[in-house]
């Protein structure tokens, strides 16, 4: 069971973790919410964690809570928990909650040392490249490389 006014929890809740160990997540606001709604977000990143309210919100332009930006996240194993309360002096708000696999929600970095070798020889070009860096991969042939070639 729900408790608050149907309509006043957070819509299109999304998180997206860039630059190995930032996150920001976004959210709208509840299509009924009052217009004094004000949200907070907490998130887990395993079971064993405390949870731990957002210390860097996005705010809109009257200063409701739009979003969050974390720093030093660390991409666990299991599913990060996170929970977005509101509250209003008219009505109660409902909580939206949801479970991420974290490793799914990361734009990994290009690969890095990028060199290409050409000869004369019809074997043609060596290309040469380290893994992207990440906080999480620890097997380095996880990943999958597509490469776009062009001649000029």
């Amino acid at each position: 069971v729900f408790a608050g006014m149907n309509g006043s929890a957070i819509e299109n809740f999304s998180c997206v973790i860039y630059n190995i160990s930032f996150m920001n997540c976004t959210w709208q606001a509840g299509r009924d919410a009052p217009g004094d709604t004000q949200y907070f977000l907490y998130w887990r990143n395993s079971r064993y964690d405390d949870a731990m309210e957002c210390e860097l919100y996005i705010t809109d332009e009257n200063g409701r809570n739009m979003g969050c930006r974390f720093q030093n996240v660390k991409i666990e194993i299991e599913k990060a928990y996170f929970l977005v309360n509101g509250s209003s002096k008219n009505s109660l708000i409902q909580f939206y909650d949801e479970y991420i696999q974290l490793y799914k929600i990361e734009i990994l970095t290009p690969p890095l040392n990028v060199t290409v070798n050409c000869t004369r020889d019809p074997a043609g070009c060596i290309i040469t490249w380290q893994p992207p860096l990440t906080s999480h991969v620890e097997n380095v042939d996880c990943f999958e490389y597509e490469i776009s070639m062009q001649k000029k």
